[in-house]
């Protein structure tokens, strides 16, 4: 159970087989149920969280009760990934009261308080005294700066609050680990619904491609050395690497964390679909890795490579403006869909 601005998030593990779909639903209010094609284990309880008070499982049916003030389910299954089975995650979504009945009064009604507004951190990578990675074709710091701006204009338009990690070619330390703690401490507090990091990838000549993270261990002896790189490369990349590493191996028993993870799985593939539909770019996937600067955020956080900075085919592609607009509606358009805004 995770709570969002305008929003709370159920999420509900379902058997490994078989492949499960929602057959029908019902709304009356305060009331859903749903029938699903497989039996489920008997379940009920209570629940502490805007906008829900109780569910219940049987058979093949799932309940939920609303509070007051609430409704318009949005429900979708998602399929099993790796080692976490197929989820049930339904969206229980503030609805707008009704008007009341005019008064006859001397003193016009109060006018209601606006519902607050979403906000997200932007993280462009590096800047400053840390460049990142540098090719003939362009400078990391630039590019994800440059991105990072073009988002949050996006965003604005939409009535989200964006938080800028830099606005300017800076850095918040000339410590590495205190430069990515003062980042990721950006959405530590508040109503901080997504954090997004955003990167230029490093590889051969011929690389291409996109790829996006969530927090957890890397597969691959690959993906980790990336992490090193980005977590600041040498002695304190290899540092902030382990520190990461041990924080991901403690997240396995934390219902919480686990929430957290859940939801930041749904954010990194909504921006990789997105950014790949923009750009036309290979699809590398969507991966866990123990970077540093997700490690410390209270709600859902990724970290995007959106192109290798020195691919011949890639390089000069980011370091325009016209691709760099691709890249940040991709971006910009998957935060709106996972804040189910248009």
């Amino acid at each position: 159970m995770g709570t969002h601005p305008g929003y709370t998030r159920l999420v509900f593990d379902l058997p490994g087989t078989p492949v499960v779909r929602v057959q029908s639903r019902k709304v009356t209010l305060p009331y859903l149920t749903l029938r699903l094609n497989t039996l489920l284990r008997a379940e009920r309880g209570t629940l502490k969280a805007p906008g829900v008070v109780a569910y219940s499982v049987a058979g093949s049916a799932v309940n939920v009760t609303f509070a007051p003030g609430y409704g318009n389910p949005k429900i979708q299954v998602v399929p099993r990934q790796g080692s976490l089975p197929q989820r049930l995650v339904i969206d229980v979504v503030r609805v707008a009261p009704p008007k009341p009945a005019p008064k006859p009064a001397a003193k016009p009604a109060p006018k209601p308080k606006p519902a607050p507004r979403p906000r997200v951190v932007i993280d462009p990578g590096h800047g400053g005294m840390d460049p990142g990675m540098v090719s003939k074709y362009l400078r990391e710091k630039d590019v994800t700066l440059s991105v990072g701006l073009r988002v949050r204009e996006l965003l604005r338009a939409k009535g989200v609050d964006v938080v800028m990690t830099r606005t300017t070619d800076t850095h918040l330390s000339a410590s590495k680990r205190t430069d990515l703690d003062a980042r990721s401490n950006l959405a530590r507090a508040g109503t901080v619904s997504a954090y997004i990091s955003i990167h230029v990838n490093a590889g051969s000549p011929g690389s291409r491609g996109v790829e996006t993270y969530y927090f957890g261990q890397p597969l691959s002896s690959d993906k980790r050395a990336l992490a090193i790189q980005e977590n600041g490369a040498g002695s304190i990349g290899q540092e902030l690497t382990r520190k990461a590493a041990d924080t991901a191996q403690n997240l396995l028993g934390d219902i919480l964390s686990q929430a957290k993870v859940s939801f930041s799985r749904d954010l990194a593939s909504k921006i990789q679909a997105s950014l790949v539909q923009q750009t036309g770019a290979p699809n590398r996937g969507v991966h866990t890795n123990t970077f540093y600067v997700i490690r410390n955020p209270n709600t859902a956080a990724i970290l995007t490579e959106i192109g290798f900075g020195n691919s011949d085919r890639e390089g000069p592609l980011l370091a325009t403006k016209a691709y760099q607009e691709k890249v940040a509606r991709g971006i910009a358009q998957a935060i709106l869909a996972f804040l189910h805004l248009k």
